[in-house]
């Protein structure tokens, strides 16, 4: 049984993959979820490379790009690596307006994703 109710992982090649489960990531109630979710799975271990994959996800709240930030700098700071992909055109938008695309490694997908965690 999955251990998580908002998110789905795997690992590939030192990888965690996070996959949301939720098409609408909105309400605080689900963001906490989230993010304890996260924190749960990234537990004490440093340096690890985490890739969140936006597959399902259709609408998602200023506050989730708020915990975006949180997680790329506690992954950073573990000296580990934080990309994203599969964000839809809608929500790539927000992430051009607020200039987080600059920030974030964004990719179009997890093959390419994860190949850019080897180079």
């Amino acid at each position: 049984m999955d251990p998580f109710r908002r998110i789905q992982t795997a690992t590939k090649d030192d990888v965690n993959i996070v996959l949301f489960k939720d098409k609408k990531i909105l309400d605080d109630t689900v963001l906490d979820e989230i993010k304890t979710e996260i924190n749960r799975l990234l537990g004490s271990t440093p340096g690890q490379n985490v890739l969140l994959d936006f597959t399902q996800v259709e609408f998602m709240s200023s506050a989730m790009l708020g915990l975006l930030g949180q997680l790329h700098r506690k992954v950073g700071a573990a000296k580990g690596k934080l990309k994203m992909c599969c964000i839809r055109p809608e929500i790539f938008q927000v992430f051009k307006l607020t200039n987080l695309d600059k920030l974030f490694s964004i990719h179009a997908d997890v093959p390419t994703a994860l190949a850019k965690f080897q180079s």
